[in-house]
């Protein structure tokens, strides 16, 4: 299994995905993208302009914090570090697509979609990650993908770098570092 992706690859990856979103709206439709903080957000930054070229323009955008969401919030520690949520859009009755980095677990999906739920009601959400790396342990799975790793073992650690937060855009696989 290659484990890393440079940006040549990344940018594949990401065109990927654009296809897959572009085919889920319907032509006029508006939609709502959101980020999960951080990479998700970042992830979606970089599509929206990708959207418009492809002549989807009607595009919401928001930024969503999970952190009060978490299941493993007493694991975090007692001062959690909490970003705000931001939207610059109505919620109710319009489609959304939520964005992250990887889908591992589905636990981040899961604390997400419970986040979205106290601000409004989509009149569908569909999940966009740039890599499933498989192991969920919740019913959860994404529209859109841009790399499915089907060999990743929970000993190793799926690192997504985005420039814009990171120095570059790649993807790596690592073994995990355990205390």
């Amino acid at each position: 299994m290659q484990a890393k992706y440079d940006q040549h690859d990344f940018a594949k990856l990401l065109g990927a995905m654009l296809d897959k979103i572009v085919a889920l709206v319907a032509p006029g439709e508006p939609i709502n993208l959101v980020g999960i903080r951080t990479r998700g957000e970042t992830l979606a930054l970089r599509l929206r302009p990708l959207l418009n070229a492809r002549g989807i323009h009607d595009i919401g955008f928001g930024a969503l914090d999970i952190t009060l969401y978490r299941d493993d919030l007493s694991e975090i520690g007692p001062r959690p570090l909490v970003r705000p949520t931001v939207f610059n859009f109505d919620m109710d009755r319009k489609p959304l697509i939520l964005v992250d980095d990887v889908l591992f677990t589905g636990r981040t999906v899961r604390a997400a979609l419970d986040a979205l739920a106290d601000f409004g009601r989509p009149s569908a959400v569909k999940l966009a990650v740039l890599v499933d790396r498989g192991g969920r342990e919740l019913p959860i799975q994404a529209d859109v993908v841009g790399l499915a790793l089907t060999t990743v073992t929970r000993e190793q650690v799926v690192k997504v770098k985005i420039s814009g937060k990171d120095a570059y855009d790649g993807i790596e696989i690592e073994k995990r570092i355990t205390a």
